[in-house]
Parts: C-alpha cells; sequence; structure tokens
C-alpha cells in the first residue's frame, strides 16, 4: 500500500476501468523474437551462434500501449499506420485476437511496418536486434485522414493517449488536431514522448517524459530526488503542458501536477526486462485518470504496474488481479 493510495481505493479505481473507453493515437509496430540456443562463439567474429529453437510476433509501439489497456479490462481503439505488407497484415491480425479495436489504423502506401527484431537466447538475453523502419513523417493526406478518424473515435473516449516512438505517424499538425478536439470536449490527453517533437505536446494534460529525455529536454542532471522534482518543473514549462510524471527506472517516479508533487519509490522487486515498461506506465495512468482517481493515485497505479511488467520478458502485460495485489504487498 501507499501513502497516497490505500488497497480498498485501489481495488475501487482498478474495477472500473472495464467501464472506460481508451483512444490511443501513435507508432504502431510489430515486435519479432528470435529464440534460440548459444552454445558456442562463432570461428567467423567475436559473436555467439545462436541455434533456432522458435520464434514469435507482438504488437509493439502504440499497439503494445493498447495491448495493455486492453489486458487490464478497458474497451480499446488504436489510430496509427502500417505499410501494405505481409508485417502490417500480422499486426491487423493480432489486434482482432486481442479485441482491440483498429478501424483508424491506416494502411499507408509505399511505406513498412515498423519492425523490430531481437534475436534472443533460451536463457532471456538479448543478442542482437534488428529495426526495420521508415521514421519520416508520415504523408500529409495520411495524416489528415488519421486526425479524421481521430476526432470521429474521440467522441467515445474518456482518455486519449499519444504513444510517440518518433516512427513518423505523430506529427505537429495532427497533435494539434489532438489536443484541439480533446479540449473542446475535455477529454484528458496523456503523451508518452521525444524530445525532437516536444512542442508539439503544448496543451497535454499529461506528459511521462524518462530520466533520460528530462535530463535531455532540460539540460539538468537529474542525481537525487531534488533534481527530479527542478527538472519536472523545468521540463513542464518547456513542453507547456499540465502535468508531468517523470519516470526514473530503479529510482521510482517524479510526480508534479497543478498543486501536487511527490516522489514514488520503484515498485519492482525482480527486473527481468525493461521493454515496453513506459508503455505499461502511460496506460495505467490513463486508466486510472479516466476513472476519475487524482494524479498521485493513478501514477501509484502505474508504478505498481510497471514494477509487476518489468519482472516479465518482452513487451508484457499484467491482469487486474496482479495490479491489486501488487499494490497490496506495497513497494
Amino acid at each position: 500500500m501507499s501513502e497516497f493510495l490505500s488497497a480498498r481505493r485501489a481495488r475501487d479505481i482498478v474495477q472500473r476501468f472495464a467501464d472506460t473507453s481508451v483512444l490511443i493515437v501513435g507508432d504502431v509496430m510489430l515486435d519479432h523474437f528470435i529464440v534460440g540456443r548459444v552454445d558456442r562463439i562463432s570461428p567467423e567474429a567475436p559473436v555467439p551462434i545462436v541455434r533456432f529453437d522458435h520464434e514469435t510476433h507482438r504488437v509493439g509501439g502504440a499497439a503494445n500501449v493498447a495491448h495493455n489497456v486492453r489486458a487490464l479490462g478497458a474497451r480499446v481503439q488504436l489510430a496509427g499506420v502500417v505499410g501494405g505488407d505481409e508485417e502490417g497484415r500480422l499486426v491487423r491480425k493480432q489486434l482482432v485476437a486481442l479485441g482491440i479495436g483498429h478501424e483508424a489504423l491506416l494502411d499507408h502506401p509505399g511505406r513498412r511496418t515498423t519492425k523490430k527484431v531481437r534475436v534472443v537466447t533460451t536463457r532471456r538475453l538479448q543478442v542482437a536486434r534488428i529495426d526495420y523502419e521508415q521514421d519520416e513523417e508520415i504523408a500529409t493526406e495520411v495524416a489528415d485522414s488519421l486526425a479524421s478518424a481521430v476526432e470521429r473515435l474521440t467522441a467515445d473516449a474518456g482518455v486519449v493517449v499519444v504513444s510517440d516512438y518518433l516512427k513518423g505517424a505523430v506529427t505537429g499538425r495532427l497533435m494539434e488536431r489532438v489536443v484541439a478536439i480533446s479540449t473542446r470536449r475535455g477529454v484528458p490527453v496523456l503523451v508518452d514522448p521525444k524530445i525532437p517533437h516536444l512542442e508539439y505536446y503544448a496543451g497535454a494534460s499529461v506528459v511521462t517524459p524518462n530520466h533520460y529525455e528530462a535530463e535531455t529536454a532540460t539540460h539538468m542532471r537529474i542525481r537525487t530526488d531534488d533534481d527530479a522534482r527542478a527538472a519536472a518543473r523545468a521540463f513542464r514549462e518547456r513542453a507547456k503542458c499540465k502535468t508531468v510524471v517523470l519516470t526514473r527506472g530503479e529510482s521510482g517516479m517524479c510526480v508534479l501536477g497543478s498543486v501536487e508533487e511527490a516522489t514514488l519509490p520503484a515498485a519492482a522487486r525482480e527486473v527481468a526486462d525493461v521493454t515496453g515498461a513506459g508503455d505499461t506506465v502511460i496506460g495505467t495512468l490513463a486508466l486510472a485518470v479516466a476513472t476519475g482517481a487524482t494524479l498521485m493515485e493513478a501514477a501509484v497505479l502505474a508504478n505498481a504496474a510497471a514494477g509487476v511488467t518489468v519482472g516479465k520478458f518482452g513487451p508484457a502485460t499484467l491482469t487486474q488481479t496482479e495490479l491489486i495485489e501488487a499494490i497490496e504487498k506495497g513497494p
């Protein structure tokens, strides 16, 4: 439990997730894992030889945020772009299987679907990663179609999440329309940012930079809780957003709202893989905010959720039961 959130209150918030609808906008990817055994080093170069065992595919990027939200019981719509390729078709197939709405997932002619291939040992050690991507901004006509789809879907959303991976789907023009539409309808906008797009996020309700992004944006060193608070204040001023939730890995979180400011200790007991932890944070944060939780209550839940998923392999999700148990156990 936390001083900001009792177990009883946590259960009340989490149980309302099923009544929540979330719209997620951003860079959609496919994660491809090639898993094998390593018994020796190659005689051709100082690299391990991986003997293939099996492979898996998972939705990634903004689609992983959607997967996290769906796993926690909420309704979710995903807006973004994929290429008209086999990877794009595989993403759509997986979204259907997961029960994630994707009417606003658009095909982008002549563009390839972003794919990250990770070569991993059976002991869950990553040997290599290969990225297939085109990261230039999407074509203007596609961006306009995406914005129109987002406008339609915002009418039914309790919260909008922008998952920016700097792969081209999140443009300044799109963000301007998302913020304007959401503000007009009184819908919170939460952003998982990338620093080159910092000026795009003006007017957002919550922005969730990690430790390194906050340092880059503010030109400040973050070593202590006081450093984190100062950096969060400077980041909020630069991003022109309302609230900052600064994630600090093993050092926890720094939460800066309009009237509240606090640091939270990390909730993880065991760390197996931090891949996708930011997706879990913003997905859980958005759900809690949409149910009417306070900023601090939402941050405690998001912190606990990330503590669960980093104990799993790859871009993982968690259930309502796991989240409530994590809150009851405390950091």
